[in-house]
Formats: C-alpha cells, structure tokens, sequence
C-alpha cells in the first residue's frame, strides 16, 4: 500500500508540474493539494483555476473551465466528480450544437466541503463551506454552507444532528 501511495504522489507530482506549465497563471494551487489518479485539467479562452489549501480530488475527477473555478480550503472529492463552468448553446435549430458556443459562469466551492461521487457542479454556481454534497447529485444551482445535500433532499446540519 506505501508503494502505491507513493506512486500517487510521484504521479500527481509530475502532472501538477506538466499542468503548471501547460496552462502557466491560469491554474493555480495551494499547499497540499493532490489528486488521484486519471485527474483531468481543461483551462481555456484565459480562464482561471484556483485551488486552496489541502484539497484532494479521489480517481477520475475532471475541472473543465473557460471562466473560472475557485475551490476553497480542505474540500474534498470523492471518485468521478466533473466541474463544468461553461455549457454548450442550443437555441437555434437551424445550427449545430456544436457551432453555437458556449454560456460561461464562474463555479466557486467554499472550504471543508465534501463532495461525494459521481457529483457533477454546473456553471454559474456557488457552494458554501462546510457543505456535504451526496454521491450522484447533479448541482444546478446554489447551496448555502452547513448544508447537506442529497439527490432526494437539501438538509441543514442542524436537521441531520436531530
């Protein structure tokens, strides 16, 4: 097991330094930060990528960003999470999807959040700190802090501790 915990940290190491010079001062990372394997970066049109202290992100997690994604202290990421701070435009019929562009909004996540996995954060939204986000849950809109959040409720911590 300190074999490949090792071998995480040397790999993580290597690509925090590849995404570094690819996307140069569109990402940037504080102490601690790690991820797992298959980590995914995509930083385009000059967007930014901010990442707090202690984060990790578990296997398969992915940041796509053409505006800017800011995630806060001591936020955690369970397996396969996706982070879109952008969406496709398709209000013409007569074009193609894919020749309409993009609507962009910023995704900001605050400190000593854990999103579960399989979440996946749509554009435009803004995640308070010490949330809970339930495996599965597709976020659309905002989420207040000290709130969990499953795919068949929104509760406040209070409500959970009762």
């Amino acid at each position: 097991m300190i074999l490949i915990k090792a071998w995480y940290r040397f790999t993580g190491l290597i690509l925090k330094w590849f995404y570094r010079v690819v996307f140069g001062g569109g990402f940037r990372y504080g102490k601690r930060f790690h991820m797992r394997r298959a980590f995914q970066l995509t930083v385009e049109n000059g967007a930014k990528v901010t990442l707090g202290d202690d984060v990790f992100f578990n296997d398969f997690c992915a940041l796509h960003a053409r505006k800017a994604i800011s995630i806060g202290d001591g936020t955690i990421f369970g397996e396969n999470v996706r982070i879109y701070d952008h969406n496709h435009r398709f209000a013409d019929p007569t074009l193609p999807i894919k020749d309409q562009g993009y609507t962009e909004a910023p995704v900001t996540i605050g400190e000593h959040c854990w999103i579960g996995s399989n979440v996946t954060i749509l554009k435009g939204v803004t995640i308070g700190d010490n949330v809970v986000i339930g495996a599965g849950c597709v976020v659309a809109q905002d989420v207040p802090s000290n709130v969990i959040v499953r795919q068949d409720a929104k509760l406040s911590m209070e409500e959970i501790r009762r």
